[in-house]
């Protein structure tokens, strides 16, 4: 296919998506598609509740179309897909977006189009479970009347400092001249660069290994955290020193959430188990970052009972609800768990995160954050992300939300080892 006539097509406009559109729209026509005619609504206000893309940037991009209409995909002949890729209350992968966004497409489909897909994914997934989808619906035969190219998705949500140009993309093709001509379109818009394998089940094991990779070093200093309480010894200054040497590297013990490092694990082990193969060493660390909240919980009220502050009916306040600092997502946050149990013990939960829609936690998880703190209120106080308004209040404001016997856990490192009762 030409660059010069392309017609790109963007499915899903979230955290991924809507980037994606508004780079690309320097270069191309786009069509901007999302079934969610609320969040289409939005962004023909100029406005993005995910805070990834400014208003000026959404208002300066003349040629994108916002729609949730699929006829309009019908004017595309090159389709990209970010759509989300979950797990279910199993663990298993839930396909139900990607399948319905390549159903979509495939009504859509003409003869010589390509779908390029980012949502993370199995190795194997896009070529065995998304391309016959395609075919069903288009009723055109996969690497003859059409093409796919894989390219994943690398976004960290709430980074001003790595954005999609920034970050170098991984590009691959069902061909060698569809690989070509993914790279290329890619070209355009990262400046930082592009990195073309082999095939798409490279391009896809190489974006899920990313996140494991994390999750496990994570997972390490988790565990060591466990270990190093139990010696009373403070975590933190341990790898404060151990980071002084060159190669070693800066994680930090906490809960793990979001749709990436915890999620993309249970995909590779989805589809190693398929093969025969029952992974040890991921598993291992899926379960410590999972049950780590359950950690913690335990800790907060073994603190508690030393400081004896009663247990059941005390108020705990936790600043922060997001997955991540600085970032409004709360997709997968291990906080909404964390409250539940610390609910089953008889505490009563408050929790505050400037950065979070209030609406949005409501029909997601049901809770409802406070809107403001009061002082001398709280048994214990709960630093569970590390925002920026959080960091510039200091202690002496922390402490004034807590009675005068109360306690603080700090999970993030926010405070100093001597400003907080209980570090993680």
């Amino acid at each position: 296919m030409n660059l010069n006539k392309v017609n790109l097509a963007i499915i899903g406009l979230g955290y991924v998506g809507l980037p994606l559109a508004i780079e690309f729209s320097k270069f191309h026509s786009v069509i901007a598609f999302d079934i969610d005619e609320n969040r289409i609504d939005e962004l023909k206000s100029d406005i993005d509740t995910t805070l990834e893309v400014s208003s000026d940037e959404i208002a300066a991009s003349k040629n994108i179309i916002f729609t949730s209409n699929k006829k309009k995909l019908k004017e595309a002949n090159c389709y990209i897909v970010t759509v989300p890729t979950p797990i279910d209350d199993h663990k298993k992968p839930n396909l139900n977006a990607l399948l319905s966004a390549s159903k979509v497409i495939g009504e859509a489909l003409d003869l010589g189009d390509t779908v390029i897909y980012e949502s993370t994914v199995y190795p194997g997934c896009t070529e065995e479970d998304c391309v016959p989808v395609l075919e069903y619906h288009s009723n055109l035969k996969f690497n003859k009347q059409f093409f796919c190219g894989y390219s994943p998705e690398r976004i960290n949500p709430g980074d001003k400092k790595h954005r999609l140009p920034d970050i170098k993309k991984i590009t691959s093709g069902s061909t060698q001249a569809t690989a070509e001509f993914v790279n290329k379109l890619y070209k355009q818009i990262i400046s930082a660069g592009t990195h073309k394998v082999e095939t798409i089940k490279i391009a896809e094991a190489s974006k899920v290994i990313e996140n494991i990779q994390r999750d496990l070093n994570i997972a390490l200093v988790n565990e060591l955290s466990i270990i190093f309480n139990k010696l009373e010894i403070d975590t933190n200054s341990v790898l404060e020193a151990a980071e002084t040497k060159w190669n070693f590297m800066p994680f930090r013990p906490g809960l793990v959430g979001g749709h990436c490092i915890g999620v993309d694990p249970y995909y590779l082990t989805h589809k190693a188990q398929e093969i025969g193969y029952y992974p040890q060493i991921i598993l291992s660390g899926r379960r410590l970052n999972d049950t780590i909240g359950t950690y913690i919980t335990s800790q907060l009220i073994k603190l508690m009972i030393k400081k004896y502050i009663p247990v059941r009916g005390a108020k705990v306040l936790i600043m922060g609800f997001s997955f991540k600092e600085n970032c409004p997502d709360i997709r997968n946050t291990r906080i909404a768990p964390m409250i539940a149990e610390m609910k089953e013990y008889g505490l009563e939960v408050d929790f505050y995160d400037p950065w979070v829609d209030e609406h949005e936690v409501f029909n997601e998880y049901k809770l409802k954050p406070v809107s403001k703190l009061n002082k001398t209120y709280y048994d214990a106080i709960i630093l569970a992300v590390s925002h920026r308004e959080f960091q510039k209040m200091g202690v002496d404001k922390i402490r004034s939300f807590g009675k005068e016997k109360s306690v603080i856990y700090d999970l993030k490192g926010i405070l100093r080892k001597n400003e907080t009762d209980l570090r993680l």
